[in-house]
């Protein structure tokens, strides 16, 4: 009669496990006490090493004990670029979700990056909070890969580019926005709309301009090639496109500039030639800023829900973070309203 096996015991589920991390050990070429710096996220590990030694975490099916994957109290908030007051809104809209529950969050800049380097990936590996919000930017395949491999979830806000089927992100209505802005101008009777787009890389900048043709050409209108010019989200673009466009002997009597900022440098290349808004000239911007509804005259702007946005972006990182299956990527854009306020006047006026 043969004797029953005896129930796997919590020492033999750890000699299996040993047992496939010196097999890891041997085929990545290291040292068992190297794989267990990667499990264990320390950062003095060579790049090209962890991603080898994950590589081959994955490849085996290694699953981290719930000890080595316990998370900080941290939400990584990564931007392409932190020095406006676009920033400061979505730095909020984190923040008021994170102070609900208790995390803090972690800022960081790649500085004009549409990707953070190597080194911010094994950063957040080794300090493994709970999440990480990526604005205007995206992962390579080798720093989703390591995030993954840690179990620590990542959502793309208001995305520069396709962030993929299967990359959770939060996203506004820019080409109804940029349809909106201008439709509004149209309405007015302006017939020669400019427009200053934000960098062509950027998916959202796309859309607006696309939006923004769409109306024209609903509208029987032209679209002009000569009055589109593009910009970089910045004030001091606003202001350069804006004295190219309006220095132009059959300048528009109406121009939408893609964002805030950019409308912002459009006003202080008006005032420059001396044209007068709204009486000369026309202005919708995109955004919202605080600072829109301030400057004089306030500004007309197609409200991009920033701080709502953030804190959607915060919420779903979260909701993945407590999945224990493998998520449904998630794709939300919040609706944009147009705000009309004084820096926009009929072409009678």
């Amino acid at each position: 009669m043969t004797s029953p096996q005896p129930a796997e015991t919590p020492t033999r589920k750890r000699s299996a496990q040993t047992a496939t991390l010196a097999e890891i050990a041997r085929e990545a070429g290291v040292s068992a006490p190297t794989v267990s710096k990667v499990l264990n996220g320390r950062a003095d590990v060579a790049p090209s090493t962890r991603a080898r030694v994950e590589e081959l975490l994955r490849v085996h099916g290694y699953r981290r004990r719930r000890a080595e994957s316990t998370r900080s109290p941290l939400i990584d908030l990564v931007f392409h670029e932190l020095e406006s007051a676009w920033a400061m809104e979505v730095i909020r809209g984190v923040e008021n979700v994170a102070r609900d529950t208790g995390l803090s969050v972690v800022l960081s800049e790649s500085a004009g990056r549409l990707t953070p380097g190597r080194t911010w990936a094994d950063q957040v590996a080794a300090r493994r909070p709970h999440g990480v919000i990526l604005v205007l930017s995206g992962l390579d395949d080798s720093q989703r890969a390591l995030l993954t491999s840690r179990s620590i979830p990542f959502v793309v806000m208001d995305p520069a580019g396709d962030p993929g089927a299967d990359v959770p992100s939060i996203g506004a209505t820019n080409w109804q926005g940029g349809l909106a802005a201008t439709r509004h101008l149209v309405d007015l009777g302006h017939t020669r709309i400019g427009a200053i787009s934000g960098p062509t890389r950027m998916m959202c900048s796309r859309a607006r301009i696309d939006g923004y043709r769409a109306a024209l050409e609903t509208a029987g209108l032209p679209v002009d090639p000569d009055l589109i010019v593009t910009g970089d989200f910045h004030h001091e673009a606003g202001y350069r496109q804006g004295l190219e466009l309006l220095r132009r002997p059959d300048r528009p009597t109406a121009v939408f500039a893609g964002n805030d900022l950019q409308a912002l440098g459009l006003y202080e290349a008006a005032r420059e030639l001396g044209l007068r808004i709204p009486q000369d000239l026309s202005v919708v911007g995109f955004d919202d800023l605080p600072v829109a509804r301030w400057v004089g005259p306030p500004l007309t702007t197609v409200r991009q829900p920033l701080m709502e946005m953030a804190e959607a972006a915060a919420r779903l990182v979260l909701d993945l973070g407590r999945d224990d299956g493998s998520p449904t990527a998630t794709r939300v854009e919040l609706a944009t309203s147009l705000e009309v306020r004084s820096s926009t006047a009929s072409r009678e006026a």
